[in-house]
């Protein structure tokens, strides 16, 4: 997975792009600069659905977030097959995720960049990163813990390989 003379790219995808992928790219991109590699990796975020495109993240994962010392700026997109082409490593939120990527890559080689956020968890194992959009303040904070966890092991795992 090395990359020669660019930064290996990470997707986080969730449905809307508004809660669970542009926290983990926010989260992500902190653990990243933390490690002093911004000049190695880099990540964005999209939705499997496009009803967002140009917003900022939810308000309230935003404000849970800023909480930790984030701070989610991205404006919502829609993935695109183009995404497999530009991305070393697609990674979704949920199986419904997961399955709309698989349909959308446009090469059996790209569905192997999909992976699930999930893979990555190692404190409180999950099979899959709820959406806490109807979950209210506690559910925003039990995503954050989520992803905190699997985002610094999703940077270990590419770190290793590409050191």
């Amino acid at each position: 997975m090395e990359k020669v003379n660019s930064k290996y790219k990470v997707l986080f995808v969730c449905l809307g792009n508004i809660c669970r992928s542009p926290a983990a790219q926010g989260i992500f991109e902190h653990v990243v600069r933390e490690n002093g590699m911004s000049d190695k990796i880099f990540a964005d975020s999209a939705g499997t659905y496009g009803g967002h495109r140009g917003e900022l993240p939810d308000r309230r994962m935003r404000t849970a977030a800023l909480y930790r010392g984030f701070a989610l700026t991205h404006k919502s997109r829609q993935v695109s097959g183009l995404d497999f082409l530009d991305f070393d490593l697609v990674v979704a939120m949920d199986d419904q995720n997961y399955e709309d990527l698989m349909h959308l890559a446009p090469s059996v080689e790209a569905t192997h960049k999909i992976r699930r956020m999930a893979d990555f968890l190692k404190v409180r194992k999950m099979p899959y990163i709820p959406d806490p959009y109807y979950m209210g303040a506690e559910g925003f904070s039990m995503v954050l813990d989520l992803l905190e966890d699997g985002c610094q092991n999703l940077y270990e795992s590419i770190a290793s390989e590409i050191c």
